[in-house]
C-alpha cells in the first residue's frame, strides 16, 4: 500500500477555477499538493480532464500521459508513461505521450542522469496511475449506484456484473470531482501487462521522419542567433578585441563582451564554466554569425589563479582555479609524481601493511586514462527570451531544477516568472547536467532584449569542456605462499578528482584492504561522463583482478565468484555498498549464457569483466579477433541485474549502446591538451568507433527478479573497458595499461 496525500475539496475547486472551466485535479508525491500560478498557465483544452499531474483523458478515451523527465535517447518518454499506464489499466494503443514542462512541484525532480529516471519515478508514477484508476472506479460507482469494489477495469473500460460498462473517457469529468485517494494498492509484478512488455519508442516515428524535436529545431519569429568566441586555451582570458570588420558583415546585429558570473557570484552545485568573460557575435542566421566571427581581431592574456565561490555538493566554499597552461604529457608526469606521495585514506580493513610485508608475492600494476569528450551528436545550444518581467528558456538539458536557482539570481527574476521548456536531447550522458550554456543564452537575450538562440559549433563544443577527468590508479595484491589473496591496496588519483570508490568490490571480500585517493586541481573543466569515475575504475580494477587470478592459477570468473561468496557469507567491514548475491547472480548468468569454459569455446580469445555502479550490476564477455593486424570485438555476451525491466526493447538498446560506446572509448577515446589548448576539435582528429568496428552480435540477458528497478543508463558501460582489456591480453599476449588501448598497441 502506498500513502498519498489527499487534496481538499476547496483546493480542488480552486484548481478547477484556475483551469478556466476545464476539469483538473493536480497533485504530487514530492511536495504538498497545492494550486500554483503555474497551474493557471497550463491552458488545458476544456475537453481534457486532468486526473493527476501526469494524466489527462478525453471524452473519446484518448489518454495523454505526461513524461516528467527530459529524453536523450534512453527512451524514458516511453518507459515512464508505461508505468502510469500499467496501474491505470488502460489500453496502450490509446496512450499519447507528451513531454511535461518544468515544474518540480507537480512533476518532481525531473532529472535525467545518474541512472535515476526509472528508479526515481517507479513508485510516484505508478501511484498516479493507480489513484486515477481508483477515482474512475468511484465515479462509475456513483453514476451507476453500485459498490465500487464490484467494478473492474480492463484496458480502459470500466464494467459491472449488471452489464453496465463505460470507457474511461465517459467517466473522466466525474472522476475529476472526486478527492484524490489517500491509499492505493499497486499491482504485484506477476500481474503486469504493460510493464515488462516491449513497447515501441513513442517518438520513434517523429525522430526518423525529421520532426522538430531537438533544441536545434527550436525557433520563434524574430529570433536572433548568437555564437561565442571563447579563449583558445584554458588559462587564457579576453584582453581586448576589434569587431570593426565583423560588424560590417551581412546580417550582424551586435558584437559585445560580458561576464557570465559577476565577481563574487555564488555558483550552485552543478554550475560550472570553462571561461567567464565571453565575446559574443549576434546576427540573423548561423552562417552569417559564423562568418562574422572569423573577422574578429582578438587579443588574449593569461588568467592567473581565479577564486570562485561555490555552494552545494559540500557546502559553501572558496575554490582556487589554477591559471597554468596545461599540457597532457606534463599532466601525466605530474600524476606519476603525486602517486608517490602520501594520500588520503578512504578505507582501511585489517592490517594491510603487515599483509604486504609478509607476502610471498606482490602484484602491482598502474593504469592511466586521458580526458574524454562527450561529443554529443547535437552540439550545445539553447534558446532564451528574457523580458523585464519574465523569461522563457528552452532547449536540451538534463536537470532543469538545478538550473532554475541560478537563473533566478542571474536574471533577478522570481522562479515563477521563469519558464523552462525541455526539448529532446541529441545526446547527453552528463554533458547537459551543467547549465553554463543555458545561462549564457539567458544573459545574451537579457542584454539584447530579444529572443536569442545560442549555438556552439562542433569545434566550440569539443574545446570548451566539459570532459571526463584524467585518471591514474595503482593496484597492489599480496599473495601468501599458497597463492591465497591476503591483501589488496588501491591508490588512485586524477585531474581534478580521484576515481576510487572505496567501498565497492573487492572491499568486503579481502581481510586486509586499503583504499587511498588524491587529486590535482586544474582549470580544465570536468563533469559527469556516463558512470562518472566508474568507467575508469572498472577498467583498472577488472584488468587487475584478471592478473591476480592468473597469478593464483584461477579461472577469472571462478576467482571473482570466490571473492563474492566470501563477501556474502562473511563480509569484511560494514560499509560495502554492493549486494554480493546480485553480483554473483550476474556472473553466474554471464558464465552460463556465454558458454564460458565450455570445450566448444576453447579456441576463442575472450575477456570478462563485471561491475556494480548506480545501484545495478552488469558484466560482459568479449570475444576478440585480429584482422589485418588490428584487434576487433567480434561478439559480446552481456548480463545485467537492474531489477524489474520496464521496457525490454529500450533496455536492450541501452546495453547495446553502452557496449559499442565502451569499445570505442577503450580503443580510441582521448582528448589531449598542449599549453591549455585542446588538440582535437572535431571528428577528423578525435577518433570515434566506426560501423565496421562494432561487434557483429551483442547477446543481452537480464536477471529476472521482482526487485524495484535500480537503473540502467550507466551500469553496463564501465565493465566494457575491463572486458576489452582482458580480451586484448588473450588476443595479443600482452597486457595494456594505458587508454586508449589502440595507442599502446601501435607503440608496441
Amino acid at each position: 500500500m502506498e500513502n498519498i496525500k489527499s487534496q481538499s475539496r476547496r483546493d480542488f475547486l480552486r484548481s478547477s477555477a484556475l483551469a478556466g472551466g476545464g476539469l483538473m485535479l493536480s497533485f504530487s508525491w514530492f511536495s504538498e499538493a497545492k494550486a500554483t500560478e503555474k497551474v493557471a498557465q497550463l491552458n488545458l483544452p476544456e475537453q481534457w480532464s486532468e486526473l493527476a499531474a501526469y494524466i489527462k483523458i478525453t471524452p473519446d478515451n484518448v489518454i495523454k500521459i505526461l513524461c516528467p523527465n527530459p529524453e536523450f535517447g534512453q527512451n524514458v518518454m516511453t518507459s515512464l508513461p508505461m508505468m502510469v499506464a500499467e496501474e491505470l489499466d488502460c489500453d496502450w494503443k490509446n496512450v499519447v505521450v507528451e513531454m511535461g514542462t518544468h515544474d518540480n512541484v507537480k512533476y518532481g525532480p525531473q532529472f535525467t542522469g545518474g541512472s535515476n529516471s526509472i528508479r526515481m519515478y517507479w513508485k510516484p508514477l505508478r501511484n498516479a496511475g493507480a489513484a486515477a484508476r481508483k477515482m474512475l472506479i468511484e465515479a462509475a460507482a456513483q453514476t451507476w449506484g453500485v459498490p465500487a469494489n464490484e467494478i473492474i477495469t480492463k484496458t480502459g473500460v470500466l464494467s459491472h456484473s449488471s452489464g453496465k460498462s463505460a470507457k474511461y473517457g465517459e467517466m473522466s469529468a466525474k472522476a475529476a470531482t472526486i478527492a484524490v485517494p489517500k491509499d492505493v494498492k499497486l499491482k504485484a509484478p506477476k500481474d503486469f501487462s504493460i510493464v515488462r512488455n516491449s513497447k515501441k519508442n513513442s517518438e520513434g516515428l517523429k525522430v526518423v521522419t525529421g520532426k522538430p524535436l531537438f533544441g536545434m529545431d527550436y525557433r520563434v519569429d524574430g529570433m536572433l542567433i548568437a555564437m561565442i568566441q571563447h579563449p583558445p586555451a584554458f588559462g587564457m582570458k579576453l584582453k581586448s578585441f576589434d569587431a570593426t570588420d565583423a560588424k560590417k558583415m551581412p546580417g550582424i546585429k551586435d558584437v559585445f563582451s560580458f561576464k557570465l558570473y559577476d565577481d563574487g557570484f555564488e555558483q550552485g552545485g552543478f554550475d560550472t564554466r570553462s571561461f567567464n568573460e565571453l565575446l559574443v557575435v549576434v546576427g540573423n542566421s548561423t552562417w552569417e554569425v559564423m562568418n562574422a566571427r572569423k573577422k574578429l581581431i582578438v587579443n588574449w592574456e593569461p588568467t592567473g589563479d581565479i577564486k570562485d565561490t561555490m555552494s552545494g555538493r559540500g557546502g559553501k566554499r572558496e575554490v582556487t582555479v589554477p591559471g597554468r597552461l596545461e599540457t597532457t604529457s606534463a599532466q601525466f608526469e605530474m600524476m606519476a609524481e603525486y602517486a608517490k606521495k602520501p594520500a588520503q585514506q578512504l578505507r582501511k580493513d585489517g592490517d594491510p601493511e603487515a599483509a604486504f610485508k609478509n607476502a610471498a608475492q606482490i602484484i602491482e600494476r598502474t593504469y592511466n586514462a586521458p580526458f574524454l569528450a562527450h561529443n554529443t551528436m547535437e552540439p550545445m545550444n539553447f534558446f532564451a527570451h528574457v523580458q523585464d518581467d519574465k523569461a522563457l528558456v528552452a532547449g536540451p538539458l538534463q536537470a532543469p531544477g538545478w538550473m532554475e536557482p541560478t537563473l533566478v539570481k542571474l536574471l533577478n527574476l522570481p522562479a515563477d516568472k521563469i519558464e523552462i521548456q525541455m526539448t529532446r536531447m541529441g545526446g547527453g550522458f552528463g554533458r547537459r547536467a551543467y547549465g553554463w550554456y543555458v545561462y549564457e543564452a539567458a544573459r545574451i537575450s537579457q542584454k539584447l532584449k530579444a529572443p536569442v538562440k545560442l549555438i556552439y559549433t562542433r569545434e566550440d563544443d569539443m574545446t570548451y569542456g566539459i570532459y571526463r577527468p584524467m585518471y591514474t590508479a595503482t593496484y597492489r595484491a599480496a599473495l601468501d605462499a599458497n597463492k591465497n589473496l591476503i591483501g589488496f591496496h588501491v591508490k588512485g588519483g586524477g585531474i581534478p578528482e580521484n576515481p576510487v570508490h572505496a567501498n565497492r568490490f573487492p572491499a568486503g571480500a579481502v581481510e586486509n584492504y586499503l583504499a587511498e585517493g588524491w587529486e590535482i586541481p586544474s582549470n580544465i573543466t570536468i563533469g559527469a561522463f556516463r558512470a562518472p569515475r566508474s568507467n575508469f575504475n572498472a577498467a583498472a580494477e577488472q584488468s587487475f583482478l584478471d592478473e591476480v587470478a592468473e597469478a593464483m592459477g584461477k579461472d577469472p570468473i571462478a576467482f571473482r565468484l570466490d571473492l563474492l561468496k566470501k563477501a556474502k557469507e562473511n563480509p569484511i567491514g560494514k560499509n560495502n555498498d554492493y549486494d554480493a548475491s546480485r553480483y554473483i547472480g550476474v556472473l553466474e548468468l554471464l558464465k552460463e549464457k556465454s558458454g564460458w569454459g565450455k570445450p566448444e569455446n576453447a579456441g576463442k580469445k575472450r575477456g570478462v569483466a563485471a561491475y556494480f555502479c548506480h545501484a545495478s550490476y552488469a558484466g560482459h564477455v568479449v570475444d576478440m579477433v585480429m584482422r589485418d593486424g588490428q584487434p576487433y570485438v567480434e561478439q559480446v555476451t552481456s548480463a545485467v541485474d537492474c531489477g524489474v525491466v520496464v521496457n525490454p526493447d529500450a533496455a536492450r538498446n541501452m546495453v547495446q549502446g553502452a557496449v559499442v560506446d565502451g569499445i570505442g572509448q577503450s580503443f580510441y577515446g582521448a582528448l589531449t591538451h598542449k599549453d591549455g589548448a585542446a588538440e582535437q576539435n572535431n571528428f577528423h582528429n578525435y577518433r570515434m568507433i566506426r560501423h565496421n568496428e562494432a561487434p557483429k552480435k551483442i547477446d543481452i540477458h537480464f536477471v529476472e527478479n521482482d526487485i524495484d528497478p535500480t537503473g540502467l543508463g550507466e551500469p553496463p558501460f564501465p565493465p566494457v573497458f575491463g572486458a576489452v582489456a582482458n580480451a586484448l591480453f588473450k588476443t595479443t599476449g600482452k597486457r595494456y595499461y594505458n587508454q586508449p588501448f589502440l595507442s599502446d598497441i601501435i607503440k608496441s
